[in-house]
């Protein structure tokens, strides 16, 4: 990626219409082959921005440069072979092949005339072959569907071969096939082309996974840019869309939805990613969650932390310790069952197994995924309360049943 010289440089910037003030002192540059993602709650600013880098809006003070001219002073030819727009309008032209809408997209370079040259032909084609389009090129543009369509939108402005395309919210409306090969096709030009994509997206997992750089927008101005490795934590996108009983996990690259907790508190004894599944159904059914002992790098620890469980750690890479052991004992006492993950057992872990061993011997129900265990070995007058499930629906299902007949 060449960082020498900025394909889009914003200074100072305010846009927004007339005498309203919309988003306010935008500094901020995008470097050639970038994915930028503008992400931030309805009504923010993030069309109104892209609309005013588009020159559709002129800016309220400050100054945006395009390779280094400013965009005020631009032909606007000059513009359109340099940066393509796709809009969230629905656009519907009668009569129209998709070929023939595409090759729209070489107005810059035809003339008066609008006539393609061989050149334009090829241009166009090599467009529509970018989106994986060809089995489109003879259909109405009107009975494609809004996948179909968004990705004819993609190539119309891959016809004016840009060196940036701005995006206003390109999933919109996309089931999930499409949404991905859309981000998939935005993703490569970017990659394999080395053109800028800016866009605005709602979709924080993806934006999390597929840019380079992503800027939150609110209270009229853009409160962080940067790498999204750095700039989306927990509390930063928690506090962007102003959402509570969900966290975003930086690790995962997702949001986790917390339960009420009214179903009662569960112990989970867990580890090495074997709960990630139970957690999310147990919170999504009403259970209030602690679990234990795990290690801070697994993969279980930050599903449960985004769930808003109650963990028990250890720190990575040590043996669990009795002092930790203990910890988690007491608070098998205040739970209502225990269940066993199967989790593989190892040097580090092995102490978990004394958890099933203490809470059989309290007498708390025990519900294990494990296979092929001897289970009298830890506790031998304490089968009665020992259910075996074979996967994480089941589980559950029988914990609910338990908790049903126990409650008459």
């Amino acid at each position: 990626m060449n960082q020498s010289q900025p394909v889009l440089q914003v200074d100072k910037l305010s846009v927004g219409y007339q005498d309203k003030v919309v988003l306010q002192e935008l500094t901020f540059q995008i470097e050639k082959g970038e994915f930028v993602s503008l992400l931030g709650p309805n009504g923010a600013g993030k069309t109104t921005l892209l609309r005013t880098l588009s020159r559709h809006l002129t800016p309220l003070t400050g100054t945006v440069y395009i390779n280094q001219t400013d965009l005020k002073t631009m032909a606007q030819g000059h513009l359109a072979r340099t940066m393509s727009v796709v809009l969230t309008e629905k656009v519907s032209p009668p009569f129209f092949r998709v070929l023939d809408f595409v090759a729209l997209g070489r107005y810059p370079y035809t003339g008066f005339l609008g006539k393609l040259s061989p050149t334009d032909d090829k241009v166009v084609m090599a467009a529509i072959e970018m989106v994986h389009a060809m089995d489109l090129l003879f259909r109405d543009i009107n009975t494609l569907s809004d996948g179909e369509r968004q990705k004819i939108l993609i190539a119309r402005a891959l016809a004016q071969e840009p060196q940036i395309i701005l995006l206003d919210e390109p999933t919109m409306h996309l089931d999930l096939k499409h949404r991905m090969e859309v981000m998939t096709i935005l993703q490569s030009l970017c990659r394999d082309k080395g053109i800028s994509v800016v866009a605005s997206l709602h979709d924080v997992d993806i934006a999390a996974k597929i840019s380079d750089k992503v800027g939150l927008i609110k209270d009229a101005r853009i409160i962080a840019w940067g790498e999204p490795e750095n700039i989306l934590r927990a509390k930063t996108v928690a506090a962007l869309y102003d959402f509570e009983g969900a966290a975003f996990n930086r690790f995962l690259g997702s949001i986790e939805f917390r339960g009420n907790g009214t179903n009662g508190t569960v112990f989970v004894v867990a580890g090495m990613g074997s709960a990630a599944i139970l957690y999310r159904l147990l919170s999504k059914r009403g259970f209030s969650i602690v679990t234990g002992v795990l290690h801070k790098n697994d993969l279980d620890f930050f599903v449960a932390d985004s769930l808003g469980a109650d963990c028990l750690t250890q720190s990575p890479m040590e043996v669990i310790t009795p002092e930790t052991v203990q910890k988690a004992k007491k608070r098998i006492t205040e739970a209502a069952c225990v269940i066993d993950t199967g989790f593989t057992l190892g040097d580090l872990n092995h102490e978990n197994l004394d958890l099933l061993k203490a809470a059989m011997e309290m007498g708390k129900p025990l519900f294990s995924m494990r296979k092929d265990f001897n289970f009298s070995q830890l506790a031998p007058s304490s089968q009665d309360i020992l259910f075996s499930c074979e996967d994480e629906a089941r589980l559950v299902t029988m914990l609910e049943e338990w908790l049903r007949e126990t409650s008459r």
